[in-house]
């Protein structure tokens, strides 16, 4: 691409983009005045790093976005911050002809789509120019604002880039998928963060390269570390730490000084996005999975970011039904922690907590009467005609006896053994078995018990037939 061709494209963009929107240069502005991150970031897809998958020279994207002559489509890029969603459709502003604009899900609406529509309508009249719509925070959308993005997309008069952190999965509809190519970005990691840094050490263009900084690998490895994948928080943390370095007259960024400058490292949480159920997600299953170091782990994390404990209590108090249902001290520990961590809070309630959490994910597992229950309420809901029999009706009135109720019960009480050879069910489901024990805890008791029961009753009903 040549130099007067990238000029005109970059006022071009810089045109199209509304004020509200933000600029995507800091060309007029003081390097000073710009954070590191921004000004590092690549401003050419090979200078992306971690994202070959999606934008790589032998990825669908990558191929499509370095052809001079293809047509971009419209796509979702989602992943979790710093990963490169941003910088990826501004590398596609600046290696494209067309027309830019800029709308956000958090600040614009259905107004603001009908100038964009009627403006890039104008301009495919009066020059032939395709208009790309780059969407921040497209989830932010209501569903009505997303229909509206659809007759544009079919006609083709609209290609839309859109950017967001959350799942599209339950943000968008299925209608506006359906004409999206959804990419989803990873975290960035380690190895090369640490390239970035280095990049932004030795750049004196738009890094701290005048400074004449050097860093440690110890340094450079914590500082990476503690992004979490993140580069913009990486290079952030970069500055602050160089910052202190330069005002201390400090040469080399040694490992204390990262670790004393670069802050706490926030855990990636959130109270009603998709890490919050996935990180209780996490939790159940290692329960589940009987790992009670990983349970732990997800507790103490959902807890360090925030989560309400007796969000996680209760969830306890199901798990030790549905999953330890041959172990009943289960479901009373839960229940005894629940209410042991309402009585003394946090941080006390910790330890209440924690000591359940191991007996859950270290106690046997049978998840029969949970199956029992699904199949029942099935049914249920197939037969909810069926009449209760007479035998097991109640009978308070003379009338009530004379209809029949209580007619031919036997109390278990009064049988040898405490049981009565009978069927219960009523008489289209009789015969039929919905709860099934494993092997395992009290069940292994149970198991041989009630099989021995259904036989006798088996054998009772086969010689009345």
């Amino acid at each position: 691409m040549s130099s007067n061709k990238s000029f005109k494209q970059s006022a071009l963009f810089k045109k199209s983009l509304p004020d509200s929107a933000g600029s995507f240069s800091f060309e007029n502005s003081s390097l000073s005045l710009v954070p590191l991150a921004e000004r590092m970031r690549p401003k050419n897809l090979d200078d992306i790093v971690g994202q070959d998958k999606i934008v790589g020279p032998n990825s669908a994207f990558g191929k499509i976005l370095r052809s001079s002559d293809s047509h971009i489509p419209s796509v979702v890029l989602t992943g979790p911050p710093g990963v490169g969603k941003t910088t990826i459709a501004r590398v596609i502003a600046n290696q494209t002809g067309s027309r830019f604009v800029r709308l956000s899900g958090v600040l614009d609406g259905v107004k603001e789509l009908r100038q964009v529509v009627s403006d890039a309508e104008k301009a495919l009249v009066e020059s032939a120019q395709r208009t790309i719509v780059l969407v921040d925070e497209i989830h932010r959308f209501n569903k009505s604002q997303q229909d509206a993005f659809l007759p544009h997309l079919e006609s083709g008069l609209l290609t839309i880039i859109g950017q967001t952190t959350e799942n599209v999965s339950f943000r968008l509809r299925n209608a506006l998928l359906s004409r999206l190519r959804v990419l989803e970005l990873q975290q960035i990691d380690d190895t090369q963060i640490e390239s970035l840094l280095d990049r932004a050490l030795v750049d004196s263009a738009h890094g701290l390269g005048e400074w004449g900084l050097s860093i440690t690998d110890e340094a450079r490895s914590y500082i990476a570390s503690f992004s979490g994948g993140d580069a913009r928080r990486a290079l952030t943390a970069l500055e602050w730490v160089a910052s202190v370095a330069k005002a201390d007259n400090v040469s080399t960024i040694d490992l204390a000084l990262a670790k004393a400058n670069s802050g706490a490292q926030p855990l990636r949480f959130d109270q009603d996005g998709d890490y919050h159920y996935d990180t209780i997600s996490a939790f159940i299953k290692s329960m589940r999975g009987s790992d009670p170091d990983a349970s732990l782990f997800y507790l103490v994390s959902a807890l360090e970011a925030g989560e309400d404990p007796q969000f996680l209590t209760r969830r306890m108090i199901i798990f030790a039904s549905e999953d330890c249902g041959c172990d009943p001290r289960a479901l009373e520990i839960a229940i005894n922690c629940d209410l042991a961590v309402e009585r003394v809070g946090l941080p006390e309630g910790r330890i209440c907590m924690a000591q359940a959490v191991v007996y859950l994910a270290c106690a046997s597992k049978s998840n029969a009467s949970y199956k029992a229950l699904r199949t029942v309420e099935r049914v249920v809901g197939e037969n909810r005609e069926l009449e209760i029999p007479r035998k097991l009706r109640n009978a308070p009135t003379d009338l009530m006896l004379k209809q029949g109720n209580s007619l031919g019960y036997n109390y278990p009480h009064n049988e040898e053994g405490g049981f009565s050879i009978e069927d219960y069910l009523p008489d289209k489901l009789v015969g039929e078995v919905y709860y099934k024990p494993t092997d395992r805890a009290l069940e292994a008791q149970i198991g041989p018990r009630l099989e021995k029961y259904r036989e006798l009753v088996k054998k009772k009903r086969s010689k009345g037939s």
